[in-house]
């Protein structure tokens, strides 16, 4: 069986590479990448594969039984590429798909659901096995702020009171490998979320334990979290992204407790503390 992984150099698509070989032969594991010489340090076959250039797909899925699709980075364009990808599936005879999706893709408010729907329905469309992998909200979207809140003596954001139920890069890898692994999951939908719901107030409250220093939670309104975030040089149309994003978790967006995650990887998810913890260091 070989299995391929793309977006391999991503964060996300590296770890599962990590993970995988400690599984499965090395010989049966192919990094999909954009870049083939930024993938050498991965220790396992590379190929091009760029989402926007259906040539490179079509070479690239050669030989492959189960691939992983991670989804491009690239939102706007998400939705075209993913379909270059599928089509390249179905011409190899790839065997079987996992997608890393949306949380609750299907009823989600967030901008970012349009293009993960759009692919759903092409991967059932595709006649190809599939798995969708909802991923929820990475941790590290929201840790990664934690030494510029310590500096700026806040934690600033627009989710209000709402609770998020996210979990680290390494939890949803561990998901993927399971699915890529392991039997029984075709034709399935798995919700992952972390086993700990937070507020940002609560994460605000775990940095201040942490450092011993008050980082209150500071919640703005989304137009000046938006300009905020501008102001630190987060591109604009990112910034308002962000925000938005933050509006919807207020609303429960980002909030799920089914546990599906924690059941699926056979372990409880990594707690907030510790990635906090992490993000000090």
């Amino acid at each position: 069986m070989r299995i391929a992984i793309t977006g391999a150099t991503g964060q996300l698509g590296r770890l599962v590479i990590e993970k995988l070989k400690a599984l499965v032969p090395v010989d049966q594991i192919v990094a999909l990448v954009r870049n083939p010489a930024k993938a050498t340090d991965l220790g396992v076959e590379t190929r091009e594969a760029d989402y926007a250039k259906p040539e490179t797909l079509e070479t690239a899925l050669a030989g492959v039984d189960t691939l992983l699709l991670i989804s491009s980075s690239e939102v706007g364009q998400r939705a075209t590429q993913h379909r270059n990808v599928i089509e390249a599936a179905k011409k190899n005879g790839v065997k079987r798909i996992a997608y890393t999706s949306l949380l609750h893709a299907d009823n989600s408010p967030l901008s970012l659901a349009d293009e993960h729907r759009a692919t759903e329905a092409e991967l059932r469309a595709s006649g190809i096995p599939y798995t969708l992998l909802r991923n929820g909200w990475y941790t590290e979207n929201y840790t990664n702020s934690v030494p510029g809140a310590v500096a700026g003596g806040a934690f600033i954001g627009s989710a209000k009171d709402g609770k998020i139920s996210s979990a680290t890069r390494a939890d949803f890898a561990d998901a993927a490998v399971t699915v890529l692994t392991t039997e029984g999951h075709e034709g399935k939908t798995y919700e992952l979320a972390g086993d700990e719901a937070y507020t940002l107030a609560d994460l605000a409250a775990e940095i201040s334990r942490q450092t011993g220093k008050d980082i209150p939670y500071r919640d703005l309104p989304v137009a000046d979290y938006a300009a905020a975030l501008a102001s630190f040089g987060v591109p604009e149309g990112f910034a308002h992204g962000i925000a938005s994003w933050d509006a919807d978790a207020a609303t429960g967006a980002l909030f799920d407790d089914s546990r599906q995650l924690s059941q699926l990887i056979g372990h409880p998810t990594t707690p907030l503390a510790t990635t906090v913890g992490a993000a000090l260091k």
